[in-house]
């Protein structure tokens, strides 16, 4: 309740309160009137007595004041008056507060139950990110496992390849040795990136087999193919001759030089190929080479081959 309109009343309470209290103090009571005296009958008048002294008379005390009791009552029905008036504010005071107190008590409440509504959405949205982000990390945990099995794998697969490039590398090194010389020039980029030392290379596995590759297919395609060059021959006398040689894949070789008149037959070793001079055979080989460059027509031409 609004504490004006409760006063309102109460001031209107308090007034009637106070013309009731002066209506019912009691009035002073009217004065006894003296009645009139009655005429006595008339009588012989009595002898006079005889003076006699007289007696000391006693002198009065001081009679206390009297108090009308109709005073008293309003005096005390002013005072209960006042204790009610006082105590009519007092209420009408804590009627006040107690409203000040409801509406600061309930603007408090609704901006506690607005904290509380931004707080309990708050809440929410962070448990929401909490379980997406469990849900992430259980995702990151499940592909760190796989991650660490697959990185496993390829460890002890990189391992094997390792390995495996290692006795290629070995093998391939070999096999260079039994290159002949046009072979062999061309294959110098690859066979220079072969590392000394397959256990201590810093070259990577995909580096090193595609110089394994390189190196095995240039010599599958040699060999499929006849081949001419013009070498430097060194002969048995110790002299040298420019000569032409054939190559028949890695199986065979023959050289020819001075018009047919020095000639040579070639095999592959394991520390080199090795030729033996065949001067019978030049004309041959000399025929041989015309016909690779179409100076004659192709014929069957016989030559000795020797094999392993």
């Amino acid at each position: 309740m609004h504490p004006i309109r409760t006063l309102l009343p109460i001031a209107a309470l308090a007034a009637t309160l106070t013309a009731v209290a002066q209506d019912a103090a009691p009035t002073a009571a009217p004065q006894p009137t003296a009645a009139p005296a009655t005429q006595a009958p008339a009588t012989t008048p009595a002898p006079a007595p005889a003076p006699q002294p007289a007696a000391p008379q006693a002198t009065p005390s001081p009679a206390a004041p009297a108090i009308d009791p109709a005073i008293a009552a309003q005096a005390e029905v002013r005072e209960r008056i006042e204790l009610t008036r006082d105590a009519l504010e007092k209420w009408v005071e804590t009627r006040r507060t107690i409203g000040v107190e409801r509406r600061d008590w309930a603007l408090g409440k609704d901006l506690l139950d607005s904290r509380i509504d931004v707080l309990d959405r708050e809440l929410k949205t962070l448990a929401d990110r909490t379980k997406e982000v469990e849900a992430t990390l259980t995702e990151a945990d499940r592909k760190r496992d796989t991650l660490a099995q697959e990185a496993g794998t390829l460890k002890e697969a990189s391992a094997q390849l390792a390995a495996m490039a290692a006795q290629l590398e070995t093998k391939v090194k070999a096999l260079v040795k039994r290159f002949p010389t046009p072979l062999a020039e061309k294959l110098k980029p690859l066979t220079q990136r072969l590392p000394e030392d397959s256990a201590a290379t810093t070259l990577s596995l995909a580096v090193r087999f595609q110089n394994i590759v390189g190196i095995i297919n240039e010599a599958n395609r040699f060999n499929r193919e006849i081949t001419q060059s013009s070498e430097i021959r060194k002969l048995a006398d110790g002299s040298s001759v420019e000569v032409t040689a054939v190559y028949l894949g890695l199986a065979q070789g023959y050289y020819v030089g001075a018009g047919g008149r020095i000639a040579g037959i070639g095999r592959g070793a394991p520390e080199g190929w090795t030729w033996t001079e065949s001067n019978d055979n030049g004309p041959a080989i000399e025929r041989i080479v015309a016909i690779l460059r179409n100076q004659k027509p192709a014929a069957f031409v016989p030559i000795p081959v020797k094999t392993n």
